[in-house]
């Protein structure tokens, strides 16, 4: 176990986010790490002191944790995110509409944040202003790839005005959404008002297609991936050929993924999906194991008991060597009532699910079960974290 939400991290004085959510890693000089992670906290959950926004935990080169600080501050509603490749975090905040106040329920925008939090976190409303789902970027050209956490939402692409990889890349660009046509071909629609501020993104972009509720996204090798969780499909988009396909179908919760929710790339390229619904399962997705055109899918891990209940499993992602993985129970495990560190917000003693969420580390390594190469997949047993 990392943390608990609202106890302060080991070592520090620093507390550790009631409902933690998106998180990432950078590497440090020292062979270490910095695991950045959002604060799921909207306005009316914290209305007297914002708890939103975004911390940073420090690991050494052993994997020890040496400090924690926040890199985002007075905000709201911080669901998911992503690194850049120039080693920013970047915050999505899922409310909008709600609110008038910049960095406060209802903006809707993107933030970049520093993760050693020596310099102030930058909102980057040229990504979008929309209930935001989550973001990613390709290491290969700098172009990020944003879903929208909306019923009608969809799939946006902001390439960046200058090029580069560079700290001011997301300062201006072109925003598009990503149209599929009937055999799969993928092309993408001008959003001439990327902030929203006369019509919504996704009207602006009436002829592209929906993609309802979607959630997290990353880019490897060439190939986007998506999830959307209205209808718990995982989609990819070759980027190169410009073309897409739903990979996983968990319409009628076709097990063993169901109740969709977010997604992480390992490094060696395999595709770990967190349900937020369900059996609070991370699932491993992979070729079909009769060697067909198909997927396969894996229980890899869950979380068990009645605690994580009325939870979900939040903020996959792996440390920069790839053999540790961290998520989350948004509203699970942790010892704390919402009460006990929000005293105006009293959400009983009676429901588990109500307690403050809690981050694990699980260890690998992290490979494709030896049932994707022609064993059977539902035989593969998973391990639990309670």
């Amino acid at each position: 176990m990392v943390a608990e939400g609202g106890t302060s991290v080991a070592g520090t004085d620093r507390p550790w986010p009631l409902f933690p959510d998106g998180k990432g890693t950078v590497p440090t000089a020292d062979g270490g790490w910095l695991l950045a992670c959002n604060h799921e906290v909207f306005d009316f959950q914290s209305s007297l002191i914002p708890r939103g926004g975004a911390s940073t935990v420090a690991f050494g080169a052993e994997g020890r944790i040496t400090g924690s600080w926040p890199i985002l501050e007075g905000s709201h509603s911080n669901s998911r995110g992503a690194m850049t490749p120039w080693g920013t975090w970047l915050s999505c905040q899922e409310a909008h509409g709600s609110g008038e106040r910049v960095g406060g329920d209802g903006a809707g925008l993107v933030w970049e944040c520093d993760p050693s939090g020596e310099r102030p976190a930058v909102p980057r409303p040229a990504l979008g202003v929309r209930t935001h789902g989550s973001v990613a970027v390709d290491p290969a050209d700098g172009r990020c790839y944003l879903t929208e956490a909306h019923r009608d939402g969809r799939l946006y692409r902001f390439t960046p005005a200058h090029g580069g990889l560079t700290a001011d890349s997301l300062a201006a660009g072109t925003l598009e959404a990503m149209v599929v046509g009937p055999d799969g071909g993928v092309s993408w629609q001008p959003v001439a008002d990327p902030t929203g501020t006369v019509a919504p993104t996704r009207v602006q972009a009436a002829a592209a297609t929906v993609t309802p509720m979607g959630g997290g996204v990353a880019v490897h090798d060439g190939t986007l991936w998506f999830t959307t969780g209205l209808d718990d499909r995982v989609h990819a988009v070759d980027l190169g050929a410009g073309r897409h396909r739903v990979v996983w179908d968990g319409t009628r919760r076709r097990r063993p993924l169901a109740g969709i929710g977010d997604l992480a790339v390992a490094p060696s390229g395999d595709v770990f999906v967190v349900e937020d619904r369900g059996d609070m399962e991370v699932v491993l997705l992979g070729p079909a194991a009769d060697g067909g055109a198909g997927t396969a899918a894996w229980p890899f891990c869950r979380l068990v008991g009645d605690g994580h209940r009325l939870s979900a499993v939040t903020g996959p992602c792996f440390d920069p060597s790839g053999s540790r993985m961290y998520v989350s129970s948004l509203r699970g495990r942790g010892e704390a009532l919402v009460r006990d560190v929000v005293p105006e917000l009293d959400w009983g003693d009676g429901a588990e699910g109500r307690h403050v969420g809690v981050t694990y580390e699980v260890t690998g390594p992290f490979r494709m079960p030896e049932a994707a190469t022609g064993g059977n997949g539902s035989t593969v047993p998973a391990t639990t974290t309670s």
